[in-house]
């Protein structure tokens, strides 16, 4: 077993600490401000995951900016589009993805370059020579160090705006409403449903891609306050058992296809790895077949449990392992504070076991609008709740 530092980020051979990660975001902050970035602006994070994002994403918030993470996937269009309607100040982004990101950029918006490491470059089979940073592009890394750190804003709750919901149409912007008690929700949350609590050391592996809702939630919260945070690349079913191993791994947040992929492992492979250093598998964002579920408790053990939310309201719902084996298929119960409901066509609230309507929410989170789009929300609203 490798000796475990804490107070790390790894990805592939390379390392920073935490503190240098906040740091380096102290920096930026200071140097988006400069720029004329501040509480409410965006800036745009067109990044995989590396630590340029989680510097990128804490400059938003010492501001009080929204840091916009955009799908990498997307065509220069659907780039633009969301650059432009998030109002960006400021983009980041790796170098490989230049041509889909440079012809998006809104006019007289700073372009901010990033390197792309060996182990994104590998893991995504990338030429070396788009992965070299072109002469007379703005450095990322070089920009920052020019700039002394912006102090320490308060621990409050960490936003992002993530934009949703784009498959008959443009995707729309989750702004949240970062009032006062925005922060203590959050972290409730983080503790009771991601397990991730202030002090307690906690090793994970970042599987999904940060750019989606929750990945984002858990890898922001986990590097803040968390122990050891492993950046996968693109997510490997046997490399994240190698992982697990080899940094005693304690807490992951997956999703049903991941479960899949590492069932599909062969027996032997399966067999090869010690796992029991797990306590918190979370997952969420689709449903899960109940004998996928089964398996991976019957193989992992008691640790696995799972939400149902939305971008727009957080979790709301929650399950352990035994209540899953208890009752095949189920989502949970509602967190406390957590309202559910199921509403009929016409708008009638239905008794237990009817089909309808799902709308939902958990008392406390922040209330949120769809950037530029108030009359969106109003749409999905019913009695306080919402239909995500």
């Amino acid at each position: 077993m490798t000796e475990i530092a804490i107070g790390r980020v790894l990805s592939g051979e390379r390392e920073m600490t935490r503190e240098t990660v906040m740091e380096r975001a102290a920096r930026a902050a200071r140097g988006l401000a400069g720029l004329g970035v501040g509480a409410g602006d965006a800036i745009g994070v067109v990044l995989r995951n590396d630590f340029p994002f989680f510097e990128a994403s804490y400059a938003a918030q010492r501001l009080g900016a929204y840091s916009v993470p955009v799908n990498w996937h997307g065509k220069a269009p659907e780039i633009a589009y969301v650059l432009k309607d998030c109002g960006a100040k400021a983009v980041v982004t790796h170098v490989d993805l230049l041509p889909q990101v440079a012809p998006a950029m809104p006019p007289g918006v700073p372009l901010f370059v990033v390197p792309t490491p060996p182990e994104i470059s590998r893991a995504y089979g990338i030429a070396a020579d788009a992965c070299r940073v072109p002469e007379g592009a703005r450095r990322w890394d070089e920009w920052l160090e020019d700039f002394a750190p912006l102090p320490e804003a308060p621990a409050g709750g960490i936003s992002s705006m993530i934009y949703t919901s784009g498959t008959t149409g443009h995707p729309k912007g989750v702004r949240r409403v970062m009032g006062e008690g925005a922060g203590p929700a959050m972290a409730q949350l983080a503790r009771v449903v991601m397990g991730i609590t202030p002090g307690r050391v906690i090793r994970t592996v970042i599987t999904g891609p940060l750019y989606h809702s929750a990945p984002n939630f858990f890898g922001l919260y986990a590097v803040r306050d968390g122990g050891l945070a492993i950046l996968q690349p693109r997510f490997e079913a046997e490399d994240l058992l190698r992982l697990i191993e080899r940094y005693r791994i304690t807490h992951l947040h997956m999703v049903p296809t991941m479960f899949v992929r590492l069932l599909r492992l062969p027996e032997a492979v399966k067999r090869r790895y010690d796992l029991s250093s797990l306590e918190w598998v979370v997952h969420a964002a689709a449903p899960c077949p109940v004998e996928v579920k089964r398996k991976m408790i019957e193989w992992w053990g008691p640790v696995i449990v799972e939400y149902y939310g939305a971008t727009e309201t957080g979790a709301v719902t929650f399950h352990t392992a035994a209540e899953a084996l208890a009752k095949p298929g189920t989502v949970g119960r509602p967190l406390p504070g957590g309202i559910v409901r199921i509403y009929d066509a016409e708008g009638r609230l239905l008794p237990p076991g009817e089909a309808g309507e799902i709308y939902l929410w958990l008392d406390g989170w922040p209330d949120f609008t769809y950037h530029g789009l108030d009359d969106k929300r109003r749409e999905i609203a019913r009695d306080g709740l919402v239909s995500v």
